[in-house]
Formats: C-alpha cells, sequence, structure tokens
C-alpha cells in the first residue's frame, strides 16, 4: 500500500501538491442505491410527489454534488469537472424495490475524480430520500463505493 501523502512532516494534514503531476484525461464511475417500499416506487415512476419529478432533482443534486466536492471534503482539490452523468435502474425481486445509482464523472487534469462521483451518488441518494421521506422514513441507503477509475499516475481500477 502506498503511504499516505495527506500528512506533513508534522504529521499534520496538508492537501496534496500536485504541482508537477501531469494532465490526463480522467474518469470515475461510483455506485450506490436507494431501497424505497413499493407506494414509493409507484410514486417515483408515475411522478406523483408533490415535491415534483425525484429523480430529475436527484440528478441534479448529484451534479451539484460533484461540483462541489472540494467544499465538503477537506483536502480534495477544486475541479474543472468536464462532464457528470447520472442513470438509474430499478432492481425489482422478492417484494424490494432497489433504484441503482451510477454515476461517471470527466476531467482534464492533474488529479482524479473518485470523489467527486462519490459524493455525486450519496448526494443523489440523499435526495431521493429527502424528497419521498413523508412517505416512509424506513428506506435504505445501500452501499456507496468507486466502481472504477482510469487516468491518471495509478492507472486504470475497476471493482471485481
Amino acid at each position: 500500500m502506498d503511504e499516505l501523502t495527506h500528512f506533513n512532516e508534522q504529521g499534520r494534514a496538508k492537501m496534496v501538491d500536485i504541482t508537477n503531476k501531469e494532465v490526463t484525461a480522467r474518469r470515475a464511475v461510483a455506485k450506490s442505491s436507494i431501497q424505497v417500499n413499493d407506494i414509493i416506487y409507484e410514486k417515483i415512476t408515475h411522478n406523483q410527489i408533490k415535491k415534483g419529478d425525484v429523480l430529475a432533482v436527484a440528478q441534479v443534486a448529484g451534479v451539484m454534488a460533484a461540483k462541489n466536492t472540494s467544499n465538503w471534503i477537506p483536502m480534495c482539490h477544486p475541479l474543472s469537472l468536464s462532464g457528470v452523468d447520472i442513470h438509474f435502474d430499478w432492481e425489482i425481486n422478492d417484494e424490494k424495490y432497489i433504484l441503482h445509482i451510477t454515476v461517471t464523472v470527466k476531467t482534464t487534469g492533474k488529479t482524479g475524480v473518485e470523489m467527486e462521483a462519490l459524493t455525486a451518488a450519496s448526494a443523489t441518494a440523499l435526495t431521493i430520500y429527502d424528497m419521498v421521506k413523508a412517505i416512509d422514513k424506513g428506506m435504505i441507503i445501500g452501499e456507496t463505493y468507486l466502481d472504477a477509475k482510469s487516468g491518471g499516475k495509478s492507472g486504470n481500477y475497476v471493482r471485481e
């Protein structure tokens, strides 16, 4: 495992110096999910939530979160993102209704966009929760994880 780079010689937190890193195309894919009940599933899929189109609002929240990640995560570099795309896929089995969230973030820069993708996936799931919590507060936000990344000195990563 590589040495942790977010600490200075005094053992204090620091933002990593990326001055001498090469600019490369970078991409990260993060995933999350939210499990809802059948009533919420029906209301989301038929656009019957009084607050508005749940998935549209969540998508915008995810994009905003990706763009503002450095404001949330102290040692993240502010990045100029070239793309943020959010996809939704329903899984229905055994009377479980799970909405899978996939976020892809791209940039051309000196540091990766893994944190932006993870932040966007989390914010998307949290926004869905917020939009429908009046119906049921028992929803379950699932695992959030990095699925893949490309670009940069550390190379490619694909979750097995």
